[in-house]
Formats: C-alpha cells, structure tokens, sequence
C-alpha cells in the first residue's frame, strides 16, 4: 500500500517491517508487547518507532477517509472530473485537501453567492479576465435585485473575484507559506488589564517571528490571551501579502485591473488573512503542544524510572505544624500496620512526647527507613527525626507532589475506606519511597509535578502521549502478579482495567498465583490477553522459575531444550552462568524464533528478573538551610532535579521553593537541551546565583565558577555591546516560569 511506503521512506526502514507492525497492531498487540517479543515480526524495531508507525497511520486512515468524504461529496454535486480526482489523491496533507474542496464546499450565503443571485457574475468574469479597457457596469443596474448603480455593480463583482481568489489552491499554498516563513506574532495588554496580568509583563509589547519562537513562550502568551490579558496577532507584513496577489492575479494595466486590484486587497483582509491566521495559530499551537508533551513526557518517563528503596519496614511521615505531622508504618510489602499523630514542631512543640512514639513505633515494626514528605515543615521534622539518633534506620525526604490528589482519590477511598485523607497521604509518601512506579501509576500524571503548561496543551493528545509513557515503564520493570494494585495491573500490556480488577479479585478469593498458567482461570482473560500479558509479569517462589523472569511462556519449550541439552534442570541452567556460555543459539533458531528472540532469552537467564532501574542512592539536603532566607549567593549545595523545560531545570535544595538552572548555567560548554546533562530525579550540586524573597525566585548555577564570571563583551569602541536578540530572550525564559 502507498500509506506503507510513505511511512517506510518517512522512518528509513523497510515496507515490509512497516507492514508487518500495522498488523499486529490491528491484530490487537500493544507497542511494548510488539517490541519485546515480536523482533523477528519487525525486524527489532524499538519502541519509539512502532509508536511513530501507530501514530503516522491514523494520520494517513484520517486523511484517507476525508478523501473518501470529500470525493463523494463532489460527486454528488456533478463536479469530480478525473484531472480533480486525481489531485484530491494526490494531496498528502490535510490543509491541502481542503484548500482543493473549498470551492465546491456547501457554504452559508455568502457576499459572492449574493451577487450571483443579482446576475453578477459575468461582469465578475469580463473584470477578472483583464481585457476591456472600459467596464459596462451601467449594463447591470437592476433597481428590483437592488443593483441601484455602476458601484453596486462593481462592488458585487469584486465580492465573486474575492472569493474566487481566496478559493485558489495554488493561491493559498503560496500565502500559508508566507505565513509560516514571515509571519511575525506581536502581543499586547489589553488596557487596565496591567495589574491584573503582572506575571505576563514581559510580553505587554512583545513581537517576535512566529517560525523561531519556542514552545514555552508561545504556550505562556496563548495563555495570556486566554485570561483577556494580553490581544494577540499572527501575520506577515501586509505588503508581502498583497504583492504575491498582485502578481498571481494582476495581469494587465486598465480599468479591470485596479478593480481587480482592489478585490484582492478585500480578499485578503476579510476572508484569507483571518483564514491564514487561524490555520497558523491551529499549526502552531499544534507544535507547541507536541514540543511540551514531549518534554512533559520525557520528566514523567524519568520519576517513574526512579530508583526504588525496595522492601524495606518504613515509616512515612506526612509533615505538618497545627495540624501535627501524620505518621504510618508500612510492612515491607507497603501494607499499612500502624498510624499516629505527633506534634512535635510549632505550636505545638511536644518534642520528646512525639519522640518517644516514634522510636516505639520503629521497635515495634523494625523500622528499616523513614520517609519524609518534603511539602510543610518538611526541614523541621527531618531534623526533629535525626535528633533522635535512630540507629541503622535511613532517614529519607521524599517529593510528595500529587500525594494529596492520590489522598482524595477514588483510589484511595478504595483502597483505605475507614481512613482519612492524612492517613492515605502518608502511606503513599512511603510507598513512594519504596517503589515509585508502583505509587506513580494512581496519581492522574499531571498533578505529578514534571510537566510544561500541562493544561494549555491538547488535552488528549497529553493524555495519549503520558500513557504511552506509563506502559512502557510499567512493562519494561515487569509486575509481580500477587502483590501488584489493580492500579499497576491496569498499565500491563493487555490487561486494562476490568481485567485487572478481575486478577485483584481471583486473587483475593484463590489466594497467590501458583504460576503464571493460571492466569487463565481469571474471568475474561482469554488466549489473545494471556499472549500479550504474561512476559511482563512475574511471580516470586514459582514452581516454574521461567514465572520470574522476562521470558514469555510461548518460549518456555525452547528454554527447557536448552536445559536438556547441558544436561541440567531450568534452575540449574539458570544459576550456572558457564551453562550458559555453552549454549550456542543457533541450534534453536525456528520459523517463529529468531536469533533476536534467543539473544534476549539468554540475557534474561543471565539476570532473571534484573530491574532495569539503577541502583537506589541515599540522598540529604544541606543541614541548616531550610528556609530561602537561609540562602546566601555563592552557597553551593546538594539538589535533586524536580522537573526540565526547554529553558531549564528546576531543582530542590530543601528549602520549600525549587530554584532554577537556566539552560546557560546547566554546563561550562553550550548545549542545545538541558536533558543533554540532567534528568528528573538526578543528584546535582547547585551554586546559588540569585534569591529574590519577594517573587520566591532562586537562580542556580552548575557550572564552574570561573566559568560563570564572564567579562561583559566589547564593540569595536570599547563600550559595553547590547546583549543580543537571543540573549534577551534567555533571560526572559527564566523569569516565566
């Protein structure tokens, strides 16, 4: 098919593995099942280029059906001739498409389809052509259609070449390029809307050209203009315009033409500019929102990607001060055993009371680790808990961002009925800290904390996109089959949500999986959901040892012949690494099984199991400063990245407010991209270059200090040079955040 050669030459692979991977998504196979257990099928495309070839052939089927819609729209009207049916084919985007269906689109009486009803229409023809010297306007008066004079004449025939004008393919093809490549975006604020607007104060009076500037500025002006800050326009310089119409339609130097001349200008202004602008600022928006939601989903893909603690008895701590600090104690398995309430920061200050039910609590529970919220009195109750000098207990701060939505939740309400919204909140600050991914997954990702103008941006699209970004993690770590929520069962490929709720319930009523075969036995979880399912979960103390691991159950038959062959069980196999070496996986190269698929069974042998994560690191903030009034420029201190933009990144350094990185400051050498040197979650140490109070500002710095004192550049003259365009523009990237 066309559409498979399209988007074989748009991706530079091969029809075929183009094809193959559309069937299996019409077949039902999610893009991580596609990607880890169907290589031999597409050739190993990874995950990234499957999700580009599901993307691009809704693309080409929506395109596709409009052809369809308009082709028989047309028709039915007596109008396709084949040179228009072979165009309407031809078009590959849905802009063209449409300019080549305006024509003949069914339209509301317009000024044009006013002056035909007045018999207009030949004197429109005889102007447009160019070739009287004198127009017989007068020959059209026609006092009952309301034609009173040679202007009413005139005036109606300039609306039908205005239309015809704008209704021109090639015409619009040329103008929307002006656009794009001239178009400047200008915005101002709407008078007495100043105080109102402060935070959009950078753009009062700002004019920029619409193809260079970045996503985050766009979106914070569109913004802007929503909240009938700031009025907005998109358009080129009008005479470049004009010009390009003059020289398409102008053909001859009379009468004719100056009136042409004039319809044009009138074409312009009141049908294609307003059209023009609109499809620009669609487009635009269009790029702006995909450039966030990939950043947005970049951030989420790193915090659910977060080291784990692991299993460990912790106690979570939920910090406050009136209301005292809420504090749970979670199994190793992330269950709920106990639960208080301490007061031991202002007004409080029940200091060794709350002491003392902490350190019960922890002997009670053999406390392994202590989580700590980093919301409100975060430094006082991390300071209140070293004090106690709790021997071998980890004691760990830990971003509680969307903790509260979870609290309120539905989920939560389910999950913890006879608990109160503090409670819940606390459990899930711990079971964080245990294993993000698991937590993550119940929290809706735009209350996470890691996005960009997550709710200027197309809502569904975000949606899709952050989804696609759950699965793939979820299924990348695998799930362990009788400990996971119903809320992670809902990301594994396959499941969705009622199945999930089904495995919960088997479950609950069967006791644990035996192995994974028993999946089966689960109400609406037939052969099709098994197949795309089983491989990513796992099940701890199977009879089965393959039930541990990554290895999907259809291949279980080729490992049990490599068993046979180095004379050995699959758990000796598995625990003898020489074994392994001996296995020469061309032996068991099949029509269904590749040497891809072998190579991956092999490694998943070699670590069954193995967490793709990296390894858990312990983390402190900077004793003693936990205030912004506790800053001092040139401090230098420890931080973990919270969230990346196109501008920067913004990282905690335990003082209630995340100061930012610019991108200048992020390295000694230029980059085009902060997530070149950082990463969500990432351990960084910070300089402090600025705090401002106030506006609860904080400036950062990564770099070497020697490199960051650099002498202001000189002209020729020896005076101060004025900072460029682009570095006026960097320095407002950092003010709005």
């Amino acid at each position: 098919m066309l559409e498979f050669q399209k988007i074989a030459e748009e991706l530079n692979i091969s029809i075929k593995q183009v094809e193959a991977t559309i069937q299996l998504l019409d077949e039902g196979a999610t893009v991580p099942f596609i990607s880890r257990y169907r290589k031999e099928r597409t050739g190993s495309l990874d995950e990234v280029q499957i999700t580009n070839i599901r993307d691009r052939i809704s693309q080409l089927r929506d395109l596709q059906k409009r052809k369809e819609s308009i082709l028989k729209s047309i028709e039915e009207q007596g109008k396709l001739t084949p040179e228009l049916k072979k165009e309407i084919e031809a078009a590959e985007k849905m802009a063209v498409l449409e300019d080549i269906y305006l024509p003949y689109k069914p339209k509301r009486r317009t000024r044009a389809t006013i002056a035909r009803e007045k018999g207009l229409e030949p004197l429109a023809k005889l102007i447009f052509e160019q070739k009287a010297d004198k127009i017989p306007a007068s020959e059209y008066i026609d006092k009952e259609k309301e034609v009173l004079n040679d202007e009413d004449a005139l005036s109606g025939a300039r609306d039908i070449i205005a239309e015809w004008i704008n209704e021109d393919a090639n015409t619009r093809n040329k103008l929307r390029k002006v656009f794009e490549n001239e178009g400047v975006i200008s915005s101002k604020v709407i008078k007495n809307k100043e105080e109102a607007g402060e935070k959009y104060k950078d753009y009062f009076d700002w004019t920029e050209p619409i193809k260079s500037i970045p996503s985050h500025r766009l979106l914070a002006i569109r913004r802007g203009e929503k909240e009938m800050i700031l009025s907005v326009d998109i358009t080129p310089p009008e005479d470049l315009a004009i010009d390009l119409l003059e020289k398409q339609f102008v053909k001859s130097n009379n009468t004719c033409a100056e009136e042409v001349k004039k319809a044009l200008k009138d074409a312009y202004k009141r049908l294609l500019k307003p059209s023009m602008e609109t499809e620009l600022r669609v487009n635009t928006k269009s790029t702006a929102d995909e450039d966030a939601i990939n950043v947005f989903a970049k951030n989420l893909r790193q915090l659910l990607m977060a080291p784990p603690m692991g299993e460990k008895a912790t106690l979570a701590i939920d910090p406050g001060f009136r209301t005292g600090c809420k504090v749970v104690c979670l199994s190793p398995q992330g269950k709920l055993l106990d639960k208080a309430t301490i007061f031991p920061n202002e007004p409080q200050k029940k200091v060794a009371e709350a002491g003392l039910i902490i350190s019960q609590l922890c002997k009670k529970h053999n406390v392994e680790a202590i989580a700590i919220g980093n919301g409100t009195a975060s430094r006082e109750t991390e300071k209140f808990i070293k004090d106690l000098q709790l021997n071998n207990v980890l004691i760990l701060m830990v971003n509680e961002s969307g903790a509260s939505v979870y609290s309120a939740s539905a989920t939560a309400r389910e999950e913890f009925p006879e608990e109160d919204v503090t409670v819940r909140g606390a459990v899930s600050i711990g079971r964080r800290l245990m294993d993000p991914l698991a937590e993550l997954v119940k929290i809706d990702p735009k209350s996470i904390g890691v996005g960009q103008y997550q709710h200027d941006v197309d809502q569904n699209a975000l949606k899709k996109s952050l989804d696609d970004v759950v699965l793939s993690c979820v299924n990348n770590v695998g799930v362990e089959l009788n400990t996971a929520s119903k809320e992670l069962l809902t990301y594994v490929s396959g499941l969705g949500e009622a199945t999930a709720k089904n495995i919960v319930k088997y479950r609950e009523e069967k006791g644990p999986f035996k192995n994974r075969a028993e999946l089966k036995k689960v109400s609406r979880l037939g052969d099709k959901v098994f197949e795309q399912a089983a491989g990513f979960l796992r099940i701890k103390k199977a009879e089965n040892p393959l039930d541990e691991t990554a290895v999907h159950p259809e291949s279980y038959d080729i490992v049990s012949k490599m068993a046979i062959d180095q004379q050995s069980s699959i758990k000796e196999l598995i625990a003898d690494k020489q074994k392994l070496k001996n296995i020469k996986l061309h032996n068991y190269v099949s029509d269904k099984t590749g040497l891809p698929t072998l190579k991956d069974i092999l490694s998943e042998l070699a670590k069954p199991g193995r967490d793709p994560r990296e390894k858990f690191e312990v983390f402190q903030f900077q004793e003693g400063v936990n205030e912004m009034s506790d800053l001092k420029v040139g401090m230098t201190l420890p931080g973990i990245v919270t969230n990346i933009t196109n501008f920067g990144a913004f990282v905690d350094i335990g003082v209630h407010q995340d100061g930012l990185v610019h991108i200048s400051q992020l390295a000694n050498h230029f980059i085009k991209h902060p997530e070149e040197v950082v990463k969500v979650q990432q351990q960084v140490q910070v300089r402090v270059t600025e705090v401002d109070i106030k506006r609860k500002r904080i400036a950062l710095s990564m770099k070497d200090e020697e490199s960051s004192k650099q002498r202001p550049k000189k002209n020729k003259k020896g005076k101060k040079k004025e900072p460029s365009m682009e570095e006026k523009l960097n320095m407002l990237k950092s003010k709005f955040k």
